[in-house]
């Protein structure tokens, strides 16, 4: 069968490569670059728990070594420290490394795989389809024609691929504008991300603004300061005027020594792409989506496109076309993202004082700052990972279900389990294997020897329903989850979400939800169900367009 193709060698395009190739399908990345990326210390990226784990666990690489894990979140308002968080294994520290190093992971772990190439100099410009498969023509010192089983899309905000599509991309344009600098200086304070709103040494204008520091490898910093609204151009004198005033205002007065390394001006725009599926053809990351207001990260979501793509992919690849499987990343990875940019749009205006919405919610200061901590974090409905709670992949009518801490269609935790093997592995190196998990609570297992247990009490019963499953799976043991009676059995898709909970070994539910997780066997959605999903893509669509045409921020 033909490779998937895969356009666009950003860390989307990569980490998709990646994890197709790690469940054995062939795939060609479309890189119109030479196959480098040019370093810039201002272009960065913050990955969250779970993306960051998604890129250690492709790559084998322990990014903590290439970037910064920040030790601690403080949130300031003129001199007054608002919020202080000191990260712990209870709350998981964001990421901090430049996206150079992050794509050169990447290249360095694609290259291994054998199953996987890049084929640089190839700008795409023409995409064929028919029934069995995708065909695409790309342009340059070796253009030539490529023949795929699937193409995606992670060819960023400019999408070639989109538009040969013929996919609208609505939305909204210079939601917000930073200014950006990476510099080398010693700050009061280390390895501690900082928001500082309404700084003293601004008093007044909309420049008053805020300014975040988060803290890179070797004494390094990355700051960035919002603009006020318009298109007023960012001249070297203002950056380095902003510079020395920020730097003076938090020592003592004077500006300390740095060594000014990269700058650059950050434009965040709003935009939801109205399809994410056209036949063979899908898109990925910022060709299917951009945001990035009120510190959220684009990139964690072009990521868990990839994730939620890639086993969906490979089961079609290697088992024959699913229709409602593949369509299933639209109708999850869309409503999601559409979510995160609905709540951003309603935050907006209460946190940059433009009217709407602060006219009618009492806004206070802490309030504010805990908004803009969701954001910056990853937490809440600005950051957090998100729940396919509503996923058409989601089984129905199940009996015996036990409610856990994580709902269904929520990334599990990340805990100790007993691999078949009886070694100790946590819950996420088992993800991406092209295989359902199934996981049972037994309290006492981690004290005996694997044979004590294996063949004793339930086992051998849920052994042999994992066996006889529609698709292959791994049977893993923990000593706890979170929420979980003794005895629950857990079932979880390739890329961790939760599917459902079971009192129990029951295994015709268990045969039944996993069924309905590859697509197979869901019932049909009640006609209140079927409005309900259908009025949500129409508001939707009708905000994006609405606010297309809308000036900066």
């Amino acid at each position: 069968m033909d490779p998937v193709i895969i356009v666009g060698a950003g860390p989307v395009g990569l980490t998709l490569a990646l994890a197709l190739a790690r469940q054995e399908v062939p795939c060609v990345v479309l890189d119109e670059g030479p196959g480098k990326d040019e370093p810039r210390a201002a272009r960065t990226v913050v990955l969250r728990a779970d993306t960051a784990a998604l890129i250690e666990r492709l790559t084998g690489v322990p990014l903590a070594e290439q970037g910064v894990r920040w030790a601690g979140w403080r949130s300031v308002r003129r001199r007054q420290v608002m919020r202080e968080i000191a990260f712990d294994d209870t709350e998981p520290a964001p990421l901090h490394l430049a996206q150079h190093v992050l794509t050169a992971a990447l290249r360095t772990a694609l290259a291994a795989r054998p199953l996987a190439r890049i084929a640089v100099d190839s700008r795409l410009d023409t995409i064929e389809q028919e029934r069995s498969g995708v065909t695409a023509h790309t342009r340059g010192p070796q253009g030539t024609w490529w023949r795929g089983s699937y193409l995606v899309g992670c060819d960023g905000p400019r999408s070639t691929v989109r538009k040969l599509q013929d996919i609208r991309f609505p939305g909204r344009t210079a939601v917000e504008r930073h200014a950006v600098a990476a510099l080398r200086a010693e700050l009061p304070w280390t390895d501690q991300a900082l928001l500082h709103r309404m700084p003293p040494w601004r008093t007044s204008g909309p420049s008053a603004g805020e300014v975040t520091a988060r803290p890179l490898p070797e004494s390094m910093w990355r700051l960035d300061w919002l603009l006020p609204p318009g298109k007023d151009l960012v001249t070297p004198e203002l950056l380095l005027a902003r510079i020395r005033e920020t730097l003076a205002g938090w020592t003592d007065g004077t500006t300390p020594p740095y060594e000014l390394l990269d700058t650059g001006v950050h434009t965040v725009h709003h935009r939801l792409a109205r399809r994410w599926r056209a036949g063979r053809v899908f898109l990925a990351g910022d060709a299917a989506h951009l945001l990035g207001a009120l510190g959220t990260q684009g990139l964690d979501e072009g990521l868990r496109d990839a994730d939620n793509l890639a086993w969906k992919l490979a089961l079609a690849w290697h088992h024959g076309p699913h229709e409602a499987l593949l369509d299933s990343y639209q109708a999850e990875r869309r409503a999601v993202v559409a979510a995160r940019l609905r709540a951003a749009d309603q935050v907006l205006p209460v946190l940059r004082g433009g009217g709407g919405l602060r006219a009618y919610v009492p806004g206070t200061a802490r309030g504010q700052d805990v908004l803009l901590m969701d954001g910056h974090l990853g937490r809440g409905p600005l950051g957090a990972p998100g729940t396919y709670a509503h996923s058409p992949l989601a089984p129905r009518h199940l009996e015996a279900e036990v409610a856990l801490d994580t709902p269904p269609g929520a990334p599990v935790a990340d805990v100790r389990v007993t691999a078949e093997d009886g070694t100790f592995v946590q819950l996420r190196d088992r993800l991406g294997r092209d295989a359902l998990l199934v996981v049972l609570v037994a309290p006492g297992t981690g004290v005996w020897d694997r044979k004590h247990w294996v063949t004793a009490g339930v086992m051998p019963r849920l052994a042999a329903a994992v066996t006889a499953l529609p698709h292959p799976a791994e049977l893993l043991v923990a000593e706890s989850y979170p929420g979980a009676p003794a005895h629950s059995v857990l079932l979880v898709r390739p890329d961790g979400h939760l599917v459902t909970a079971f009192n129990g070994v029951r295994p015709a539910d268990l045969y039944a939800a996993a069924e309905a997780t590859l697509g197979g066997a869901a019932k049909p959605e009640t006609e209140a169900e079927t409005k309900a999903e259908a009025k949500t893509e129409a508001e939707d669509e009708a905000q994006a367009e609405a606010g297309a045409g809308s000036r900066a921020r």
